[in-house]
């Protein structure tokens, strides 16, 4: 059904949350985002910073830090899995900067059951009914490579919210096919470390990416990225969007939300003084 969105003519009714509207076609009706509040409609041409958080009170740090976007998930120490709805709908209602929330059913590889792919439709469709601005995901075959089919079909099940493939990208054997494989899948951006531990590691590599994907997708370096590296990483790879969880300044969890915002800031003041 959600295959069927770009060519179904949609009626948007009004909502009591400012950040959402009601699509209604033949007597149904669904919830999605509007994108009048979101910074980035505002800051083109600006370099975004999105910061992982598992927290409520983390993301507010986050944002008077100067975060762009955030992407929430549980347990970030497991690499990070879907949160809780009461999770998502607190940020949703606190936070003025979009959320992604990670759609990930378990820690390990990323190569899903039907019934795990079945639960991963449904936390997109609770995002989707909670009027978020986008989902994280990424599902590999068994070989590793990017499983085109099932990943297009979760892309055009979020529509209209945006999707990030996540760092289940590095795992693929050839990152310019997979590049390739995830571009076909109708994605919005990729989030990745250039098949590295971590984005400075991994920069040549993603400067070639950048330059592969020629404005079909965005590239966003991250892993390991804070404010002592990130002019670096913008100078040597040509990105415009950033990834970063500050693990490698403070682990995570950390009640230190001082020391994360400040961060969060001295990232930004750096991005600030790269725009070109």
């Amino acid at each position: 059904m959600a295959a069927d969105w770009p060519s179904i003519p949609w009626v948007f009714l009004r909502h009591p949350n400012p950040r959402a509207a009601v699509a209604s076609r033949s007597g149904a009706e669904y919830i999605v985002p509007v994108n009048l509040r979101r910074k980035e409609a505002c800051v083109a041409q600006e370099l975004l910073l999105e910061i992982t958080v598992e927290s409520l009170d983390s993301a507010l740090a986050a944002e008077r830090g100067g975060a762009d976007r955030i992407e929430l998930c549980a347990e970030l120490v497991r690499g990070g899995l879907t949160p809780s709805v009461a999770a998502m709908r607190k940020l949703h209602e606190e936070l003025e900067i979009p959320v992604f929330p990670i759609i990930r059913p378990r820690a390990g590889d990323f190569v899903y059951t039907d019934s795990e792919f079945a639960i991963m439709k449904r936390d997109i469709s609770v995002v989707r009914d909670l009027g978020m601005d986008g989902v994280v995901l990424g599902i590999l075959r068994a070989d590793c490579s990017v499983d085109v089919e099932r990943t297009r079909e979760l892309v055009q099940w979020a529509r209209p919210l945006e999707v990030t493939f996540h760092r289940a990208f590095d795992s693929t054997p050839d990152l310019l096919l997979a590049l390739e494989d995830v571009i076909a899948t109708g994605a919005t951006r990729i989030l990745t470390a250039g098949g590295a531990t971590g984005a400075p590691q991994g920069a040549e590599v993603l400067r070639k990416l950048v330059n592969a994907a020629r404005h079909r997708i965005v590239i966003m370096p991250g892993g390991g990225l804070d404010a002592a590296n990130i002019a670096k990483i913008v100078a040597d790879t040509k990105a415009r969007e950033f990834h970063s969880g500050l693990g490698s300044v403070l682990p995570y969890g950390s009640s230190n939300l001082l020391r994360f915002e400040t961060e969060i800031h001295a990232m930004k003041r750096h991005l600030k003084g790269k725009i070109s």
